[in-house]
């Protein structure tokens, strides 16, 4: 009996040996396992030269969060500066996931979006995608074409949209007056998609304008997040943000399709000009005419609030400015035969200071990182090499706060953009316009910036 007990506790032991080598074997094999994918990830390959220096950061994850801090100063994002210093201009990293060469460059960005379409092709992030729609990424065309023909500068002087402006500006700041406190960029947010709406829809929007104008505000926090669609994460939210804002566009461009025989040609909106689009247009089916109502109303949403709040600030420290700005404004009011008179398209174009604070505030406010493209052949640069389906971050804001171009990049200087004849001046609105432009309507605006490259450049085509 002793003999069977002890037999029995021996196999007992063994099988319980077996079972901890096992388990002992399959971590060992999952850590060198783990071990090898980090090693290949931190260390991706290139079969046709070298790779620019950089890291590629944590799995998965890369550097995603370092990116999305928000900078506390006008300054070029400490994600950007801390790597130009330690790589250089142009340095590799991972985003959301992506491996991505980040090129501060201004020479080479240049050479990139000449040839854009050549060497280099639109991308979004996935968030972005998956948010705006891909069918609105692949038709950009259009989606610039109509959006111009709207708010373009043809647009604002014969659709006479100055004089609108100019009332919901006063109605806007008339509100403000009786506040004690102001949260700028909330109530730009809310003024700027008021003014859209209803330049889109014609006050179809008008009981849902200010709605959207909050769920706006939601859905920026989740457009540099993972696309990981679980209740409680920032995607999910987003996500929803998404669907109740096309849902109310939906609900309302598929009531003006159905009531437009009694509609007066005179109430043409943009609305009005894409559905009769969509009648000889293929592509334009309803969910790209929702997506595309969408985008255009984010647009209005993000970068000219953001633009706004800065513009107050920078005014606000810098009174000289202020004053000089006040004083055109003035004098143009002294100049009217009638002082209660709408602003005139002639009044507009002759606010030369005006405008001068308007570049200056654009140039230093970068209300997005850079320009995503996608590399469609291997593109060598300065002995590395940016292989095929990586994504390449153009950052503009290098540019803007380049001090070979700008004299004190970080000082609010409107003086700088007076009219003048000399190089330093010339260099000046050449380098800026050249990539200015694709900021606020990025986007939209797609093929602008590279037919007004007028900089040497000495990068070339093999």
């Amino acid at each position: 009996m002793e003999t069977m007990l002890s037999s029995s506790s021996i196999l007992d032991e063994l099988t319980k040996i077996n079972i901890l080598a096992i388990a002992y074997s399959t971590l060992a094999l999952l850590a060198i396992f783990i071990a090898h994918w980090t090693y290949k990830w931190r260390n991706p390959k290139c079969n046709n030269g070298v790779l620019p220096p950089g890291s590629m950061g944590l799995p998965l994850i890369g550097e995603t969060l370092q990116l999305i801090i928000p900078s506390p100063s006008l300054d070029l994002h400490p994600f950007i500066n801390t790597r130009i210093k330690r790589y250089g201009s142009i340095f590799k990293t991972s985003i959301a996931g992506r491996p991505v060469v980040v090129s501060a460059d201004p020479d080479f960005n240049n050479f990139l979006l000449k040839h854009d379409k050549k060497l280099i092709e639109p991308w979004t992030m996935d968030t972005n995608a998956k948010v705006f729609g891909q069918e609105l990424q692949n038709s950009k065309r259009y989606s610039r074409h109509i959006a111009l023909n709207h708010f373009g500068a043809e647009a604002i002087r014969k659709l006479k949209l100055l004089p609108q402006m100019e009332t919901l500006i006063r109605l806007t700041l008339d509100k403000w007056s009786t506040q004690d406190s102001v949260e700028l960029k909330t109530t730009a947010i809310s003024m700027t998609v008021d003014f859209a709406s209803n330049q889109i829809f014609s006050g179809d929007l008008e009981n849902s304008s200010s709605r959207i104008g909050n769920m706006y505000k939601d859905l920026l926090q989740g457009l540099m997040s993972f696309p990981i669609n679980l209740p409680g994460t920032t995607y999910h939210k987003c996500m929803q943000v998404q669907k109740k804002v096309s849902g109310v566009m939906r609900e309302a461009l598929r009531k003006r399709m159905n009531g437009r025989a009694g509609r007066q040609q005179e109430e043409a909106d943009l609305v009005e000009h894409l559905i009769k689009d969509m009648e000889s247009m293929e592509f334009l089916s309803e969910d790209f005419a929702v997506q595309l109502l969408f985008g255009l109303l984010f647009v209005a949403s993000d970068s000219v609030s953001t633009a706004l709040a800065f513009a107050f600030k920078l005014l606000a420290e810098h009174p000289n400015v202020l004053e000089e700005l006040t004083a055109e404004h003035e004098t143009i009011l002294k100049n009217r035969e009638n002082p209660d008179a709408p602003l005139t398209w002639e009044e507009y174009k002759s606010m030369t200071f005006t405008l001068q604070v308007i570049n200056e505030v654009l140039r230093l406010v970068n209300t997005a990182p850079g320009l995503f493209r996608r590399a469609i052949t291997d593109i060598p640069i300065n002995g590395y090499t940016i292989p095929s389906g990586w994504v390449i971050l153009i950052a503009v804001s290098a540019l803007h706060l380049n001090p070979d171009t700008f004299e004190d990049p970080l000082t609010f200087n409107p003086w700088r953009w007076q009219m003048g004849t000399g190089e330093e001046m010339q260099t000046c609105e050449s380098s800026y316009h050249k990539i200015s432009r694709w900021i606020s309507l990025q986007d939209l605006k797609e093929d602008l910036i590279i037919k007004e490259s007028t900089t040497c450049n000495p990068y070339t085509m093999d």
